[in-house]
């Protein structure tokens, strides 16, 4: 049996104790190769995607003890940690490297020593590091036809290491319209109904890209099945839908438009080689905004290998004229099947993780499965036929500050009504309004289940990296602050993004300019403190309920005062625990009781409070000395 369950909205223990996780991403550097180096800025050997190790991400051994040290001192008690399928199976189908499964064997070890309880992440953004994200291996992009080394030149996506810098801000994202991810994305989990005449190797390409998905994560799960604090697997990271459900190809969709953003008919003109004048989008101070356009494919680079046709091409969904010239045959090929409308997350992102959870219990009988939808829309609906012992991990960010890098407390953008929100109230009670949802999500579509928020975050060098020069971190900090309040009071657990143990002021984690590790070498003025390379850690070090045996009420800290209030019910006086770090409270603390009585653990930073089991609503006080 794991050490916990996944039971009644809580993570809860052998003697059905609830706990609540407080943890971090590790790491934000694990979605590239540490030999040669991967960092996304770089071009030279990045193509010989055969020839790569992950071995010592998202640290080396050497290291291990100095950053769980750090990380548990802070008060994190869970980790998600970041694997991907490229790390398992990078050198061919089925040929696994064992080097990094030993790694991860020994370091997830590791972790378990210093007391943390985490669940496995396969990683994967926009599909693959060679379709500008991370997560896949190249050769899955090679089975498929595509020309890896031709995907940026050509427009079918626009990765890092070839386009070079300056990289604009949060554009990776967009990779998911264009040709290479969303051709990969759609035969990945919908290849069965759009391409089904289009095999690999004698298998459906949906059939064998999943089989060998799941086959790779299989193999880890074997190495740490034996691991009790490893309790669970994520299923996929931000899945896409690609073009599944696309209403017209000659259009595009989505909230998020950024850079070039060809239309899937021109994405696919693009990827035979024709040039295609295509919209430029850029980030204005309210919103994005069309600010005109540019001629791709300049050079007629096809996205396909030699002798390869387009998979749609084959599909019918288009063709060429008696004169050679383009011919759509049918725009809205992916909008529908067989004559009916579907939905990704039902139609098949349900069925791929209901998959998924199966091929992780043929190894670990009591894994959880943590479960994500696409980014921006609703979990569906989970019934007792599906994949049991599962846990919502969708992710949250405020749009806003993530895309722009400014934080503004006073005003940011609502998603679903697209209508810019003013005042610092109603900007709180939107976030809130937001991660409650997927709270709601966790009760009324999947039955009750615990919510665990798996990605949020802020990127540290907002303000052109003001922080970096003058080391006030008071904008970061104000943005934390806020959302752990709203994550606390609803007594959610979480996993922040990321801390990245090689992160660096002028690299940032290392992948696509992104910059949103709690931790940076370069603030680490001091290696025997054990807070020096912290980021806006007022925020983050905070205190928390960590167990009980009851039902919590009522929790916020105020970082001001440094005030934490906890308010639950419970009618037995089992111990209640309750993290108040030193961080805060350097000169001791006071604790005011409504009953009962408490000890304090100074090495473990833990306050046990014992109530009494005469009443049965129970309040902790906690303020500095």
């Amino acid at each position: 049996m794991k050490k916990y369950q996944a039971q009644n909205i809580s993570f809860v223990d052998r003697d059905n104790r609830k706990f609540f996780f407080k943890g971090v991403n590790l790491g934000g550097s694990s979605k590239v190769p540490t030999t040669p180096d991967g960092a996304t800025y770089k071009v030279e050997g990045f193509f010989d995607h055969k020839n790569v190790s992950f071995v010592g991400r998202p640290f080396p051994l050497s290291e291990a003890d100095e950053h769980f040290n750090r990380l548990r001192v802070w008060g994190f008690n869970f980790l998600r940690f970041v694997v991907t399928w490229e790390a398992i199976e990078h050198f061919g189908p089925e040929v696994y490297d064992q080097d990094y499964l030993d790694y991860l064997e020994q370091i997830i070890m590791k972790a378990g020593e210093y007391g943390f309880s985490m669940f496995i992440d396969p990683h994967q953004d926009v599909w693959s590091r060679f379709s500008g994200g991370d997560g896949a291996p190249g050769w899955t992009l090679e089975k498929v036809g595509f020309q890896v080394e031709n995907l940026n030149e050509c427009g079918a996506a626009i990765v890092h290491n070839v386009f070079g810098d300056p990289f604009p801000k949060m554009v990776w994202p967009t990779n998911n319209y264009k040709l290479a991810a969303a051709t990969m994305w759609t035969l990945f989990f919908g290849g069965n109904d759009f391409a089904p005449g289009f095999l690999i190797d004698g298998v459906t390409a949906q059939d064998y890209l999943q089989n060998h998905y799941f086959a790779a994560i299989q193999q880890l799960v074997k190495k740490l099945k034996k691991f009790d604090h490893v309790i669970g697997y994520g299923s996929l990271n931000e899945p896409s839908s690609g073009w599944i459900g696309w209403q017209d190809l000659r259009k595009n969709y989505g909230l998020l438009k950024m850079g070039d953003m060809p239309t899937p008919w021109q994405s696919l003109n693009l990827g035979v080689g024709i040039e295609q004048e295509v919209e430029v989008w850029k980030t204005g101070f309210f919103s994005l905004n069309r600010a005109g356009f540019r001629t791709l494919n300049i050079n007629k680079v096809p996205a396909w290998q030699t002798d390869v046709e387009c998979v749609w091409k084959k599909q019918g969904v288009w063709t060429y004229d008696d004169k050679g010239n383009p011919t759509l045959l049918d725009p809205f090929y992916f909008a529908k099947v067989n004559g009916r409308s579907i939905n990704f997350n039902v139609d098949y992102l349900k069925p791929f993780i209901n998959r998924f959870g199966l091929a992780i219990k043929k190894f670990d009988p009591d894994a959880i499965i943590f479960i994500e939808s696409e980014p921006q829309s609703r979990i569906p609906v989970w019934g007792s036929e599906d994949t049991l012992n599962i846990v919502n991990a969708n992710h949250w960010y405020d749009g806003v500050t993530l895309h722009t890098k400014n934080f503004h407390k006073n005003f940011t953008l609502d998603i679903d009504t697209e209508k810019l929100v003013f005042g610092k109230n109603k900007v709180k009670n939107l976030f809130l309004k937001q991660i409650g949802q997927i709270q709601k999500d966790s009760l009324n579509q999947l039955g009750g289940v615990p919510t665990l928020i798996g990605e949020f975050g802020i990127p540290f060098d907002m303000n052109q990296k003001k922080s970096y020069k003058n080391g006030d971190f008071s904008h970061q900090i104000q943005a934390l602050d806020l959302y752990y309040q709203i994550i606390e009071s609803l007594f959610l657990h979480s996993t922040i993004w990321n801390y990245t143990s090689d992160n660096s002021n002028e690299r940032g984690d290392l992948w696509n300019d992104e910059d949103l590790s709690i931790f940076s070498r370069d603030q680490q003025k001091n290696k025997d403190d054990i807070y020096s390379g912290g980021r806006a850690l007022a925020a983050i070090i905070r205190p928390y309920c960590l167990s009980i045996m009851g039902d919590p009420i009522k929790q916020w800290f105020i970082l001001s005062g440094r005030e934490y209030f906890l308010s639950f019910h419970q009618t037995n006086d089992q111990k209640v625990e309750i993290f108040v770090p030193d961080f805060h409270y350097p000169r001791g603390f006071n604790a005011s009781l409504s009953d009962g009585e408490w000890s304090y653990s100074a090495e473990e930073q833990i306050l046990f409070y014992h109530p009494d089991p005469t009443r049965s609503v129970h309040q902790v006080r906690i303020l500095p000395k």
